[in-house]
Order: C-alpha cells, then structure tokens, then sequence
C-alpha cells in the first residue's frame, strides 16, 4: 500500500481555451424537499472550474434550481408517482453525449422507479462518475454492487459511515473502527476509488491511499457532501485522473471548509457558505503549488 501525501496539479488552462476546453460536466441530483442538493451540488462542479455544468433534475423542481444560481443549465427530467420516470434513463444518456463526467445521487429521493433510474444509469453510462447520497443506498440495497460497478469507466463512492456500513452490511460503530482496512477492501473488490468522508477522510483505489487533513467539525451541516460531490465531477470533468480528483477534491473541499470557519466560526457555517469559499481554497492551493 502506497502512502500518498503529494497534490496532484489540476490540468494547465491555455490561454486559448474557452468553456468546451474546460469540460462538461452533469450532475444527475434533487427531487422535490431536496432541491436544495442539486442546487450545491451544481455550485459545487462550477466552482472546480469545469467550463459547463448541467444540472439534471426532475422537471418539477425546474424552477426552483434554476433561480438558484444562473451559470448551470438545466436539464428537466421526467417523473411519475413523486419519483423519476423510466423515460429519465434514455433522456439522461441522450443528454450526457458530449459530457466529460457526471455525478449521480445528490438528494435524489426514494421511488421504486427512481431507484431503478439510479441504478441503471450507474450500470451502463459509460463515463467517470461520482456517486453519493441515494446513488450509494440503491446500491447497497441492491446486493449487487460489484456486478453493477463493473462498468469500464472510473467510478467513485463518497460514502460517509452511515452510508458505508450500509454499502458493508456492517453496523456503523464497527466500520468506524476499521475503516481503513475496510475501504481498501472495499476498493479492491468493486475497483471503485472509494472516499470515506469524515475526519481524516480516506481516500483509496486499493494499492494507493490519501489521508487528508484539511476540514472541521464546522463542516458537519447538511448539504456538505453535495458540495464535494460537484467539485470532484468537475474536476473529472477537466481531464483529471479519478484518484488524482478525489483527493485534490477533498483537500479543496476541506480548506475552503476552514476558510469559511475562520470567517464564520465553525457553528455559524453552512454548506452554500463553503460552496463560496472554494475561489479561496483554489488561490491558496495555486499560490502554493
């Protein structure tokens, strides 16, 4: 097992380039109550630096994210019963032509036919992807993650330890206590990069592992992980290696996380308040590197 402690270099923007340059990236998020994950998860992958950020989501929370914040585009998705329809599946995969990287389960919901969206998407589109939220319950509940995970395209899991020991069967108290010895297995038997968010969040491909050390307790909000979420898409979106934007995600994720704590005490902070910290985690790590 290789230690990791060096950044990797997020890829040179040429003073050429213009928004197709920079990556595409989707963010397949939100359901009606949770509007507000697709929204930070939006702000998320536009403040990595992707050049175009689609946020696709069920058509009756259209208006609602697209007041939010108006450099993403949105991409209504048809439902049925309060949940996704199956004709989502088809419209997604029509629309992520031309994409660079997606992320998938940011306060999706629950329906039985949002599940299966869920899971089929995670199965057959064939592009990097970030799965978190309700991506990772479906998959737990499922039974079948290694065969749905065995797609070509890299895939990684953000799971915190609620959604871990579910992915593990495993009472929380216990993947706790060894998770690191089970999220390098984990890795290894689905050949995902998995990141265990929390203190010291992990992040590991099996045969490499990143401990990161930026973050605070103040980063224990709602609406967090959705941020992460985006910013590790849009930094696949760039062209960066799955492991290498996982944790270049999380250090950014984390630093912008103390820079909002020191400007708003830990307890003062909230998600969208960490969303706007990101510029600043970006100037201190370019300013270093």
């Amino acid at each position: 097992m290789t230690e990791v402690e060096h950044l990797p270099q997020l890829p040179e923007r040429n003073s050429d380039g213009h928004k197709g340059t920079f990556g595409r990236a989707m963010l397949v998020a939100g359901s009606r109550g949770m509007s507000g994950a697709a929204v930070l998860s939006g702000l998320g992958a536009l403040r990595s630096g992707a050049g175009l950020v689609y946020v696709a989501i069920p058509e009756n929370i259209v208006d609602v994210v697209a007041t939010c914040e108006p450099s993403y585009l949105t991409i209504p998705l048809p439902i049925e019963g309060g949940g996704l329809c199956s004709g989502a599946t088809s419209l997604v995969h029509d629309k992520a032509v031309g994409m660079d990287a997606v992320g998938l389960g940011p306060g999706a919901g629950r329906s039985r036919s949002s599940d299966q969206v869920l899971l089929d998407l995670i199965a057959e589109l064939d592009l990097p992807m970030v799965i978190d939220a309700d991506g990772l319950n479906v998959l737990a509940e499922s039974g079948q993650a290694a065969r749905i995970l065995s797609n070509k395209s890299p895939r990684i899991l953000t799971p915190h330890a609620g959604e871990f020991a579910r992915l593990m069967k495993m009472p929380i108290p216990d993947v706790i206590e060894h998770r690191e010895e089970l999220a390098i297995d984990y890795a290894s038997q689905t050949k995902v990069i998995l990141v265990f968010k929390g203190h010291e969040t992990l992040v590991t491909d099996s045969e490499r592992i990143y401990r990161n050390r930026t973050g605070n307790p103040g980063m224990a909000t709602g609406g967090t992980g959705d941020v992460l979420t985006g910013l590790i898409t849009g930094l696949l979106a760039q062209g960066m290696s799955a492991f290498e934007a996982a944790q270049l995600g999380v250090y950014l994720h984390g630093l912008a996380g103390d820079l909002a704590a020191e400007a708003l005490t830990q307890p003062g902070m909230i998600a969208s308040d960490l969303a706007q910290s990101i510029p600043q985690a970006w100037k201190s790590f370019l300013g270093k590197s």
